[in-house]
Parts: C-alpha cells; structure tokens; sequence
C-alpha cells in the first residue's frame, strides 16, 4: 500500500527539483538536464499518460505528454507560446501543505495547497491534486498534477 510517508517525499523531490531547475536559469544546457531529470524520476510519463493541468496554462491548459510538460516548467518550445518555465522564475522554495490524502495499494491522491517563494521572499499560493502511482520497480511516480490559483472573489 502506498504511504503517507512515500507521497510526502516525492513532494518534497519535486519541489526540490523545481527549485534546481531555477538555479540553471542561465545555463539553458544544464536547466533541460535537470528538467529531464525531474520529469523521468518522478512523472509516470514512462507507464503511460499523465493528466497534467499547470498552474499558469490558458491557450493550451492540459499537457498530455513529456514535450507538453517540459514546456511548462522551462519554456522555449513553439508549440506552447505562452509558457515562460514555471520553473525558471526562480524559486527558492517550494513547500507543500496536505489537505487531504486517499490512499490505495496502487494509487493515491493527495490535494491541498503548495506554496513558493521567490528570491525577495514573496510567496505564491496554488492549488493542487496530485495523482501517484507505483511504476514496476515500485517507486512512486506522479500520474496526476492539476494546479491552479485560488479563486478571487474581488475580481
């Protein structure tokens, strides 16, 4: 059965991992390898399709497959004009806040809020839910990743 404990240190890769990438910022060579890096070890691209809606995604918001995803956290691909790498603004932390947990032998889901903060301290919430799954060696890989900002009612 998957583990509270397993879901959390995949977060915590992650947001380690996005915060990596961010370090490369100037170093396009060496932010796609750490962008590769991320991807492989932890989305589930490999067992098939991952459900991926980010965060700041308007024109094309739900990103199928490696390409699309890559995409997302580093920009450059003309195919998805409108990103500009999530993971290259940088942060320099990335925190994750469970609201919620579903666990399966399989399979789990988890929901809540993550936060990152910027090289000046400010802080951006989102909203997410994570999909996980265990691949054939049984580690956990992100099958799941919808993200958006919270709703403002002043708008």
């Amino acid at each position: 059965m998957i583990t509270t404990d397993q879901i959390e240190k995949v977060q915590s890769k992650w947001g380690e991992n996005l915060v990596e990438i961010g370090r490369h910022k100037n170093n396009k060579e060496d932010y796609e390898m750490a962008t590769n890096l991320m991807l492989n070890e932890l989305y589930a691209f490999d067992n098939g399709e991952v459900l991926f809606k980010p965060t700041r995604a308007t024109e094309k918001q739900f990103r199928l497959n490696l390409e699309a995803a890559k995409s997302y956290f580093i920009g450059g691909n003309p195919n998805f004009s409108e990103d500009l790498g999530f993971a290259l603004e940088p942060w320099v932390s990335v925190k994750f806040v469970n609201g919620a947990i579903a666990l399966k032998n399989n399979h789990a889901i988890a929901m809540g809020n993550y936060f990152f903060t910027s090289p000046n301290g400010e802080e951006l919430k989102a909203e997410y839910t994570f999909g996980y799954i265990k691949d054939k060696r049984g580690d956990l890989k992100i099958n799941l990743h919808h993200s958006s900002v919270p709703f403002n009612h002043e708008k």
